[in-house]
């Protein structure tokens, strides 16, 4: 078998086996789940208490956007971390790569200091 072949054998089978990982616990749950059509299970809570009032509540959008720019930074965290571990091996094209990346997220950091996102008002 030739080695591209081999690879992408390699490839298929980390697929095959990522997917059965994915369904077959889901598939298992649903075979031997308790199954109870009850009217409480429409219910918005099922800690037996009452609700009262609507479920639904608006939030400020300023939330939801403070959370965004968190997530974006906390991945950068993330991409930053290895690439500081391997640094003196990558050498100049991967210092400049970084570059780039933290300068476009600095440039929407900047983006969403200016549009107010970051203001907890």
């Amino acid at each position: 078998m030739p080695k591209v072949l081999l690879d992408w054998f390699y490839v298929a089978v980390f697929a095959v086996v990522g997917t059965l990982m994915a369904v077959l616990p889901l598939g298992v749950v649903w075979l031997l789940a308790p199954r109870a059509d009850l009217p409480q299970k429409n219910i918005t809570y099922e800690s037996g208490v009452i609700p009262f009032g609507q479920a639904w509540a608006q939030f400020n959008v300023r939330y939801y956007l403070f959370a965004l720019v968190f997530v974006v930074f906390d991945v950068e965290v993330i991409y930053l971390y290895p690439w500081a571990v391997v640094f003196r091996q990558l050498g100049t094209f991967a210092f400049a790569e970084m570059l780039v990346f933290v300068l476009i997220l600095l440039v929407g950091l900047a983006y969403a200091w200016r549009k107010g996102a970051l203001e907890w008002v």
